[in-house]
Order: structure tokens, then C-alpha cells, then sequence
């Protein structure tokens, strides 16, 4: 059963709604098919850049008009951006929906790059990179990218470089949304109680009038991994860790498969392998995860952690240790049934959250061109099995895969 509502206006942007009953908040936004792997060699970080030079003057609003618009009726406005994605988007009461369609409008597609504004908020990335050097637990997943994915886009930092950064002008930000702005690979999702018939006329009131954009645009595919290890010394208190490889892509028939092994390895629950063996039995770290990032041609999974220096070593035994478990040991019946409720409520639980489940509806519909319903997923989840994982975990979990990445406390 379909549950969300699709159409398309002549100019090539979709949009995507789900009516939800019992809220007055409505959370809507725009996702674009736009990264920071589509920066070309003089272009590091500009994507990231224009997301924070959306909130600083349009044709016909200031940089405060721009931010008073929501905040002054309890509103909030937001922006992110990613690899693949730059995403705008906004939470209001339902008497404001008029006003977040607007400004999204506004900030995404007039934006004019006023030069004095690019100056200061210059400085406030430059501040944003150094804050980022300061916290290891966020710099070594930015880093990391880097070992995985070499001089490849992907392995670049969204921030950029301090020299990429200084460089900018107004014409860099105009020629960068010419060469990638495709409206046919926007999407505008929304979530809220209003009806379908008020999102269409709002929609076609405010987003009609953008005009048609088809920039051709051709991402460099990654080619071969090839595992690295690398270690650093830092003025830190704490080592910081990372193991990981390349994964499967966002179209991969084992990609749900392959997410339920890593939530058993290092999901959220405290009762993964990995928190039960570095911090309940031997109390080597405070958190460790295992993250997974698809992407349209590849993926990134990795394992994060922070321990003693003098734990170091034992710390990455202990991992591959749970790791060759995964590879060696069928998962028994119950352990089985076990991990496939936890991800079952856990993503129930997500969803939930409507500003999550407005952003996965936008992405969805631009990666896979449809959002499969939460039933769906579970009925693949609860068909998952344990021959599967172990068949899995020994395609993409063999230790010579495994790329490596610590940062060492000076001496």
C-alpha cells in the first residue's frame, strides 16, 4: 500500500507528501542530487559553502529577514550537506506552511552571494574547520574518508581546505549551481497534516515560477580500493581509532542485509558485540559504533572508537576478533530472531520522528526513485537469513579488506 503522495511540476522538480493525522507541525525541505563529490580541483568545499551562504541574502531578502522569517513564530530553518545531497528544510506550525514553502523557495533557488557576506562567513567555516580539529571523535571520521577513498572526490573533506575556502568569489557559488543544478533530480518532501490538495497548490504558487535547470553533470566513479593503514600524533588525551572498507551502493540487492549485520556488530543498541566486548566486559572504551554510508556507486563501513593509548593494540584485537565471529559462527536461532525485532523497532522508532522521515522520503525518491513502505522492510528483514549474514560478513569482512586509521596521544 502506497501511503505518500508524488506528482511533478513542468519544471522537472517532484514532490513528495505524507499526509500525518494528530500534529500541527509541518516539516518540509528541499533535497538536491548535489555533493561535495561534484566539486571539481578548485571547487573543495564550495558545496558546503553554499549551504551557508543560502541563509545570507537572496534577491529579495537580508540575511536577517532570511533567519527572523520562522524564528520570530517559533519556526526553525535548516541545512546540511553531504557527498551526494544539499539539503534545505524548515518546521513550523501549520498556519506558517505558507511562509516555510516560500523561504525554502527563496534561500535554494535566488540565492545572490553577496560579496561582504562570503567574507564573514569565510571566517565562520575557518572557525567551524578548527573546531572540527579540536574534536578527533569528529575528525578522524572525516579522515578516514580520506584513507578509503584516496585523492577520489569522495575522499575529500566536505569543509574543504583553508586555501579552497579563502579562494571563493561570488562567481565561484553562480558557476558552481550552473554546472550542477538539475531541477529534474530535486525533490521537495513534506510531512504534516496538511492535505495533498493544499501541498499542490502551494507548490505550484511558489516552486512553478523556478525556472526549468538541466545541468549535464557526470560523477567520477570510484575505482579500485586498495587498504591502507595510517597513524597519527596528535595533541590528544585519548587514542581514536577507525577500521573500515568500501561497502556495498545505495542499489545493492544486499544492502538491508548488509545494515542488519553491522546493527549486530555496532549498532545503537548497548547490547552490540562490540560495546558488550571493548566497554561491558573490559571497560576499554566509553562508545564505539560501526557506521555505514552508501553512496550511488559505492559505500564506506566503518568502526569508530576511542580508548587508552596503552589499550590501543588490544582494543583492535578485540574488534577483529568479533569481526572473524561474524565470519566464522552462523548466528543460532533465537540470536537470529533476536537481531531482526531490534532493527525492526529501531527503525519503527525513526519513523517516529517526522523530520527524519521527511528527509529519508526526499532521499529516497532521488536515489531509488521510490520509498519503500516500513512493512516492506520488515517483511525483508524478518526473510533474512542466517546463511545470508554469514555469506555477507565473509564478502565484506575479511581482515585483509580492513583499512586502518589511529590517532596516537604525543608523548
Amino acid at each position: 500500500m502506497v501511503d505518500y503522495n508524488l506528482f511533478q511540476l513542468p519544471n522537472g522538480i517532484r514532490i513528495v507528501h505524507k499526509e500525518v493525522p494528530n500534529t500541527k507541525i509541518v516539516h518540509c525541505g528541499f533535497i538536491l542530487d548535489i555533493g561535495s563529490r561534484d566539486e571539481r580541483e578548485n571547487q573543495l568545499g564550495i558545496a558546503h559553502f553554499w549551504e551557508h551562504m543560502a541563509f545570507k541574502g537572496t534577491k529579495k531578502r537580508k540575511a536577517f529577514h532570511i533567519l527572523n522569517r520562522l524564528d520570530s513564530v517559533g519556526g526553525e530553518l535548516n541545512a546540511y550537506t553531504t557527498k551526494e545531497k544539499i539539503c534545505f528544510y524548515a518546521s513550523a506550525l501549520e498556519r506558517h506552511t505558507d511562509s516555510a514553502f516560500e523561504l525554502l523557495q527563496d534561500i535554494t533557488f535566488d540565492s545572490i552571494f553577496p560579496e561582504k557576506q562570503i567574507e564573514n562567513e569565510r571566517g565562520v567555516i575557518l572557525e567551524e574547520m578548527a573546531l572540527y580539529k579540536d574534536s578527533p571523535e569528529d575528525a578522524i571520521q572525516d579522515e578516514f574518508d580520506n584513507v578509503v577513498f584516496g585523492e577520489h572526490p569522495l575522499g575529500q573533506n566536505i569543509l574543504g581546505t583553508p586555501n579552497s575556502v579563502k579562494s571563493f568569489r561570488r562567481a565561484d557559488f553562480q558557476n558552481f549551481v550552473k554546472q550542477n543544478l538539475n531541477t529534474e533530480r530535486v525533490v521537495f518532501s513534506c510531512v504534516g497534516g496538511i492535505p495533498l490538495k493544499k501541498v499542490k497548490r502551494l507548490a505550484e504558487k511558489y516552486f512553478g515560477k523556478v525556472p526549468h535547470f538541466k545541468a549535464e553533470k557526470q560523477r567520477i566513479a570510484f575505482g579500485t580500493y586498495l587498504p591502507q593503514t595510517k597513524v597519527e600524533e596528535r595533541a590528544i588525551s585519548q587514542a581514536h581509532c577507525a577500521i573500515g572498507s568500501t561497502a556495498f551502493e545505495l542499489g545493492h540487492d544486499d544492502r538491508l542485509k548488509f545494515f542488519m549485520l553491522l546493527n549486530i556488530l555496532g549498532g545503537p543498541g548497548m547490547n552490540s558485540r562490540l560495546n558488550l566486548a571493548l566497554r561491558e566486559k573490559y571497560g576499554f572504551v566509553y562508545n564505539v559504533e560501526a557506521a555505514y554510508h552508501p553512496y550511488s556507486d559505492t559505500g564506506l563501513f566503518a568502526i569508530f572508537y576511542g580508548t587508552e593509548k596503552s589499550q590501543t593494540n588490544r582494543s583492535r584485537r578485540l574488534v577483529m576478533k568479533e569481526l572473524k565471529k561474524l565470519r566464522e559462527k552462523p548466528l543460532g536461532t533465537m540470536q537470529l530472531h533476536s537481531a531482526k525485532e531490534q532493527l525492526v523497532g529501531q527503525l519503527a522508532m525513526a519513523e517516529e520522528n517526522n523530520v527524519n522521515l521527511m528527509l529519508m522520503m526526499g532521499k529516497s525518491i532521488l536515489d531509488l526513485e521510490r520509498i519503500e513502505s516500513l512493512d516492506s522492510i520488515f517483511k525483508n528483514i524478518r526473510s533474512v537469513t542466517s546463511t545470508e549474514l554469514l555469506d555477507i560478513a565473509n564478502a565484506t569482512l575479511q581482515d585483509d579488506k580492513m583499512s586502518f586509521l589511529t590517532f596516537l596521544p604525543q608523548d
